[in-house]
């Protein structure tokens, strides 16, 4: 099952109390207070991985609480410290306040961190409060809270190319053509419900990962179909594609349909609509119409962007395509943007 947003609440481990000990022993006539600080309470850290791929570890698990501080004990020994948690999270996340308006952090590197909860500090015991006047005191400090909060982590997948097209444009049939992902494929609208990704071999040792996007259809910017749910995955490709179908089974305009794709993309993010970007016709082994293979060719040719042909279920044209998109993602520079309506990051805590 494929989550990419969640809402959790964190806290940092208790401090641990400070002791109110006195020493006893043999040749230290006087004795004194000898109470030893508190342990600090854990962080609660979340650190990017490449081993996961979804938020759902976190959807039965909102609360995430770090280990407390030891207390102090006598003869001036510190407790112990609280462990860490440290929580894995899919690479591309990002961590948002609790309303979801300001980016803490964006972690899409392998084993970068963010410390989202601080620990509280551990009390300090009796033997720091000694005096020339108060030689004996009877008391220390309780351990400190950590800090609780609540954030929302939304995922926004890391892929090079993103396929992007209308329900039933060969989306799914496409990305299982070229790479080993194996997203369900059906005749009917939107049999992809979640993005999958794919890792294409482009050749001379070189790779690039694929994105197969839940379809579009007019009005995804504000929530029509699956809407913008999933419009966030694509906002760091390097390059797009857009599939449109040229078979006759749909009854539509593949010109309409590629402007209708441009059109949600530039509504969802202005930045999209100057992504580099590659047209790529579907379906080729069921057109029966070639005027409407070449009014699509001859609106890819008036934008100035590459244009393919290909059928994934015959495997024609793949070749080419592959190589056609391999050559814009290794000249491409990766977008890692979050988003200037998001805020910035802020520094850890």
């Amino acid at each position: 099952m494929f989550l990419d947003e969640v809402t959790v609440t964190v806290a940092g481990g208790r401090g641990g109390a400070g002791c109110v000990a006195f020493r006893r022993e043999k040749y230290v006539p006087r004795g004194g207070p000898s109470g030893g600080d508190g342990g600090r309470g854990g962080d609660v850290i979340f650190r990017a991985t490449a081993a996961e791929n979804t938020l759902l570890r976190y959807r039965y698990r909102r609360r995430l609480v770090a280990a407390n501080g030891r207390p102090g004990e006598g003869s001036e020994r510190t407790g112990r410290s609280g462990d860490d948690l440290v929580c894995p999270v899919p690479l591309g996340t990002q961590v948002f306040d609790e309303d979801g308006v300001h980016l803490l952090a964006d972690l899409t590197e392998e084993g970068q961190t963010f410390r989202v909860a601080r620990g509280g500090r551990g009390g300090k015991g009796n033997a720091h409060f000694r005096t020339a006047t108060r030689q004996a005191p009877r008391f220390a400090q309780p351990g400190e809270p950590g800090e609780t909060r609540t954030v929302r982590l939304v995922l926004k997948l890391l892929a090079d190319v993103g396929l992007v097209g209308f329900p039933n444009a060969g989306k799914s049939t496409l990305i299982s053509a070229i790479s080993a992902a194996r997203p369900e494929i059906g005749d009917y609208p939107f049999t992809t419900l979640v993005p999958h990704l794919g890792v294409v071999d482009a050749g001379d040792d070189r790779s690039f990962v694929v994105a197969d996007i839940p379809g579009l259809i007019e009005g995804a910017h504000r929530g029509r179909g699956l809407g913008d749910r999933f419009l966030r995955h694509v906002e760091r490709c390097r390059v797009l594609a857009l599939l449109v179908d040229v078979s006759s089974q749909e009854g539509r305009d593949p010109v309409a349909d590629l402007e209708t794709v441009e059109r949600e993309l530039a509504l969802y993010d202005a930045r999209l609509a100057a992504r580099e970007r590659v047209i790529v016709a579907t379906k080729t082994d069921a057109l029966d119409d070639p005027e409407r293979l070449a009014r699509l060719e001859a609106a890819a040719r008036e934008r100035g962007v590459p244009f393919a042909a290909v059928s994934a279920v015959a495997r024609e044209g793949l070749g080419e395509l592959v190589g056609l998109l391999a050559e814009r993602v290794f000249r491409t520079p990766a977008d890692r943007d979050p988003g200037e309506n998001r805020g910035q990051p802020e520094t850890q805590p």
